[in-house]
């Protein structure tokens, strides 16, 4: 456990990094040009490009050593932020409140490549839960992971609206630039004495193989309907990557925003030791659509009243309960897959899942703007249930949250009742060991 506690503690530094990068720029594009237009697209462009690079980065993870693909992670990012801080030196600070404007998509271009580099470590932990811990223990190694991701969100919610704050996007960069070497050197220190890749020891082409990793997932029953509900859910949950900010925003200060989210994302944590410590039990498919139907509810009623309290109980069981639902989906496929070909399948699964909300995302922040707002603040909707519900923007956007809610919990109601979740259920109980020789570290 030492070698993953180490690995674990160098995945903590970089995600504070890329999460604190990521928070920082939406808050700082909506302060700027106070638009979820804007948010939306920041959120559309986020996914797109997740979704356009997993396939390639799960490859890159199964062809390679882990440690150094890692590595490799880290250098990109440091590359990219450095770029985006001569842009920022160079560009005229006025430049960026045009929300059409080249400079400001251009930037936003440029630091989100510095965050994606970063999801290569994100396929590639998974892969070292599978060959790292015993079959039996994958579970609760999962709650860990979901726990030190807490824990950086913690972090990372206390001193991004702080760091936006205090000095904008260039205090936000050198913070970048300053951590992501850290995690590089640290990372270069530690010795894994892992596996060699199936490629490196078969000497087979080191290729995507997309059509090898379709015929994976294909040979398990029900493994695309599980993919296709995550896909589902992301759907709508770009809904909330397009609008939470603006929404929070809307009811309190950016330095009080970034406080709340690091209060409530100690339920990420607290949810993360409880997974550790006693797991999800037999059955964690159906765990993950429990979670789901809870999560999809308090989402259909949180903002039917401009209230903090409401949010920030939301948030909390939001928190809680989301990394129940990613544990379930990784230890379902770490114990199906085959463990040379998780990268890949990691990798598809998240290309699949995450090509769903751009659609979301570029949708939803213009039909907010322009057409929910309007329709709150001085149309139909403000004069039909505004005198109880509330008028303005904020209102707008709370009714989209409401209809993604409804969407939600019917989506998950019919999973609970499809034979797909009855087979993939019975695949898990049948399913074989994976995992390769354990490593070590030094």
């Amino acid at each position: 456990m030492r070698a993953f506690h180490l690995i674990l503690a160098n995945n903590l530094v970089q995600n504070i990094t890329n999460f604190t990068v990521w928070f920082a720029l939406v808050f700082w594009v909506f302060l700027e040009t106070q638009s979820v237009f804007a948010t939306g697209m920041i959120g559309g462009i986020y996914l797109v490009f997740t979704a356009a690079g997993a396939i390639w980065f799960g490859s890159l993870v199964d062809h390679h050593r882990k440690r150094s693909v890692m590595l490799i992670s880290s250098a990109a990012s440091f590359a990219l932020y450095a770029a985006s801080l001569g842009a920022l030196a160079l560009v005229p600070e006025r430049a960026f409140e045009d929300v059409y404007g080249a400079q400001l998509w251009l930037f936003v271009l440029l630091v989100m490549a510095g965050v994606i580099a970063g999801n290569i470590r994100m396929i590639a932990l998974p892969t070292l839960v599978t060959a790292m811990i015993p079959e039996n223990r994958r579970d609760k190694a999962n709650g860990l992971v979901g726990m030190v991701t807490g824990v950086g969100f913690v972090i990372t919610s206390a001193i991004s609206g702080f760091l936006v704050a205090w000095g904008g996007m260039l205090a936000t960069l050198i913070f970048a630039l300053v951590l992501t070497t850290i995690a590089f050197l640290h990372l270069l220190a530690l010795r894994l004495d892992e596996p060699a890749p199936q490629s490196e020891v078969s000497g087979e082409p080191r290729r995507i193989d997309l059509r090898g990793t379709v015929r994976i997932v294909g040979a398990v029953p029900g493994l695309f309907a599980l993919i296709g509900f995550s896909a589902f859910n992301n759907l709508l949950g770009g809904v909330f990557m397009a609008l939470m900010d603006g929404y929070g925003l809307s009811l309190m200060e950016v330095e009080e925003w970034g406080m709340l989210w690091a209060f409530v994302s100690c339920a990420f944590i607290l949810a993360g030791m409880a997974i550790a410590r006693w797991g999800l039990g037999p059955r964690p498919l159906r765990t993950l659509l429990l979670v789901n139907l809870i999560i999809w509810t308090v989402a259909a009623v949180f903002t039917l009243q401009s209230s903090i309290p409401m949010l920030i109980v939301a948030c909390l069981i939001w928190l809680f309960l989301n990394p129940y639902a990613e544990a379930a989906e990784q230890t379902a496929l770490q114990r199906v897959v085959p463990f040379e070909r998780q990268g890949r399948v990691f990798g598809f699964a998240q290309s699949v899942e995450q090509a769903a909300s751009p659609f979301t995302a570029f949708l939803i922040g213009p039909l907010t703007q322009f057409v929910f707002i309007p329709l709150m603040t001085t149309g139909a909707g403000a004069q039909a249930i505004g005198h109880w519900y509330g008028t303005g923007p904020e209102r707008g956007m709370a009714v989209v949250f409401t209809v993604t809610g409804i969407l939600g919990v019917v989506m998950t109601l019919i999973a609970f009742n499809s034979r797909q979740y009855r087979l993939l259920s019975r695949a898990y109980e049948a399913g074989g060991g994976t995992a390769s020789p354990s490593l070590s570290a030094q």
